[in-house]
C-alpha cells in the first residue's frame, strides 16, 4: 500500500468531504508498515474495501413544532463496516452535521469498537437538527420522525444506535419508544436509554469516566500521580461533566470548562458543588457556561477555547478539531505533560504532531474514549440475557476495559527507546483485528 495514493484516490471520489479525509490518513500513516507485511490484504484490495463505508442512508425529516410550523432536516446513517459485530454508534443531533462528519465519525468508530475487544462494528448517524431552544414535545416529534424514516435498517443483530452530541438520555428514550412501537419488539435496539427503559448503571458516566481510567494506566508508565494535578477539560456536556467528576474524587483540580460561546477559568477548581451547578445549568435549565462566571466570579472568555491556560494535564471534551497547532504549542510552552482526547478527533495533525515531538503523553480518541461504547456494549449484553448488572459491577468492568485498551496501544505502540506512540498502538491494535476477520470471511 502507499498511502499517498489511496488517499489520492479517496479524495477523487470524495472531494468535499475533508474530516473523513483526515481520520483515513492519520490510520494509514499509523498502519503502513504493518499493513505491507502482509501482501495477502494487498491481494483483496482491503485497504479501500475498508475506508468506504458498507452503505449510508440518508432521508428527510420533516417534523412539526408547537405553532404548527413544518420543518425539514437531514437525516443520515453510516454503516460502516460489521465484520465483527452488529454496527454501534451514536447518533449526532447538531447543526454541523454532514456526511463527511459522520463518515468520519463511523472509520474512527470501527477501531474504536474493535479495541473494546467486544463484538461490535462500526457507524454513525445523526441529523443537522439541533435542540437548542426547542420544547421537549418539539424534541419528542423530531425524535419520532427520525426513527420513521431509519427503524427498517437497525435491530439489536443489525444496528444498534446510541447518542452523542446532542442526543442524550431524553432523546434515546424517545426514538426506542418509537422504535418499539413500529417494529413490535423489545429488545434493546438503542443503548443509552433509561435504567426503566433497560438502559445500564454507569452508562452516562462511562465515556468520561474512561477517559479519566486510560489516563491514569498513561500516568502510571511514567510513575506520576494525579492527586494535585491542575486539569483543563474542555466541553460543558456529558463527557466533560463526568470527566471533571472523576477527576474531583481522585484529588485533581479542574480549572476549565466550555461551550460553543467561550470558556470559563477558575483557579481554584471546580469542586463537587460548582460541578453539581454546571450540570443543572446544562441538563436542566440548557443554560450557557458563561452564567458560571456570573455565579461564582471567576474569568470567562468569550469566543475562545482554554488550551492557553496554564495546566498540567488536558483533557478536550467538546468536538472534532478543537486543538490545533498553535493550541496544542501553548500548551507545551506551558508544561503539559498529558492529553487525553474525550472528544473524537479533538486533535489537528498538526497538534498531534507538535505532542509527539515533544514527548507528551498523548491518547487519541479512538482508544482513551471508548468507554461509552464498551458501556454501550454492557448494555446491550445485559439487554439480551434479560439481566441487570450493579453499578460496582459495570464499573470494574469498564475499568477492566480501558486497563486491556491501554495494553494493546503498548503492544503495538511501543518505540526503540521505550517511548509508546499511543496512535499508532491503537490504530494497529484496531486495524489488524478488524482486517484478519474481514480476511476470514472471504471478499463481500
Amino acid at each position: 500500500m502507499k498511502v499517498q495514493a489511496v488517499l489520492d484516490n479517496l479524495a477523487k471520489r470524495f472531494p468535499n468531504e475533508p474530516e473523513y479525509l483526515q481520520a483515513v490518513e492519520e490510520v494509514l500513516t499509523s498502519i503502513e508498515d504493518v499493513y505491507n507485511q502482509h501482501p495477502e490484504f494487498e491481494k483483496v484490495n482491503l485497504i479501500e474495501r475498508l475506508c468506504i463505508p458498507d452503505r449510508i442512508f440518508s432521508f428527510r425529516v420533516t417534523w412539526m413544532d408547537d405553532k404548527g410550523g413544518v420543518h425539514t432536516n437531514m437525516g443520515y446513517r453510516i454503516q460502516h463496516n460489521n465484520c465483527i459485530g452488529p454496527y454501534k454508534g451514536g447518533l449526532r443531533f447538531h447543526t454541523s452535521v454532514n456526511p463527511s462528519i459522520l463518515k468520519f465519525l463511523a472509520f474512527e468508530q470501527t477501531f474504536k469498537n474493535a479495541l473494546t475487544t467486544l463484538p461490535m462494528g462500526g457507524g454513525k448517524g445523526g441529523s443537522d437538527f439541533s435542540a437548542k431552544g426547542k420544547s421537549d414535545a418539539e424534541v419528542m416529534r423530531f425524535c419520532q420522525a427520525f426513527v420513521l424514516e431509519l427503524w427498517r435498517h437497525i435491530g439489536p443483530n443489525t444496528d444498534v444506535p446510541a447518542g452523542d452530541i446532542g442526543v442524550g438520555g431524553r432523546e434515546v428514550n424517545y426514538m426506542y419508544g418509537m422504535y418499539k412501537k413500529l417494529a413490535r419488539e423489545n429488545t434493546g435496539t438503542f443503548t443509552g436509554k433509561s435504567l426503566e427503559g433497560g438502559g445500564s448503571l454507569i452508562r452516562p458516566e462511562a465515556t468520561g469516566y474512561g477517559n479519566v481510567y486510560f489516563l491514569l494506566e498513561m500516568l502510571k508508565t511514567k510513575n506520576i500521580d494525579i492527586k494535585g494535578k491542575i486539569i483543563t477539560v474542555s466541553g460543558s456536556g456529558n463527557v466533560a461533566q463526568y470527566t471533571t467528576e472523576k477527576l474531583i474524587e481522585l484529588g485533581a483540580k479542574v480549572v476549565t470548562m466550555s461551550d460553543s460561546n467561550g470558556y470559563i477559568y477558575d483557579p481554584e477548581g471546580i469542586d463537587k458543588e460548582k460541578l453539581d451547578y454546571i450540570m443543572e445549568l446544562k441538563n436542566v435549565w440548557r443554560g450557557r457556561i458563561k452564567e458560571y462566571a456570573d455565579k461564582y466570579g471567576c474569568k470567562y472568555v468569550e469566543g475562545k477555547r482554554p488550551w492557553g491556560e496554564k495546566c498540567d494535564i488536558a483533557l478536550p471534551s467538546a468536538t472534532q478539531n478543537e486543538i490545533d497547532g498553535r493550541d496544542a504549542q501553548m500548551l507545551v510552552d506551558n508544561g503539559c505533560i498529558a492529553v487525553s482526547e474525550g472528544a473524537n478527533m479533538p486533535s489537528t495533525p498538526e497538534a498531534i504532531a507538535i505532542f509527539q515531538k515533544n514527548n507528551i503523553l498523548y491518547a487519541p480518541g479512538k482508544a482513551a474514549n471508548a468507554g461509552g461504547v464498551s458501556v454501550s456494549g454492557l448494555e446491550m449484553t445485559q439487554n439480551s440475557i434479560k439481566l441487570s448488572w450493579s453499578k460496582e459491577e459495570v464499573d470494574e468492568k469498564l475499568k477492566g476495559i480501558m486497563k486491556d485498551i491501554h495494553t494493546q496501544c503498548v503492544k503495538y505502540g511501543t518505540n526503540p527507546d521505550g517511548s509508546i506512540n499511543y496512535v499508532k498502538g491503537a490504530n494497529v491494535a484496531g486495524f489488524m483485528k478488524v482486517a484478519k476477520a474481514m480476511m476470514a470471511q472471504g471478499v463481500i
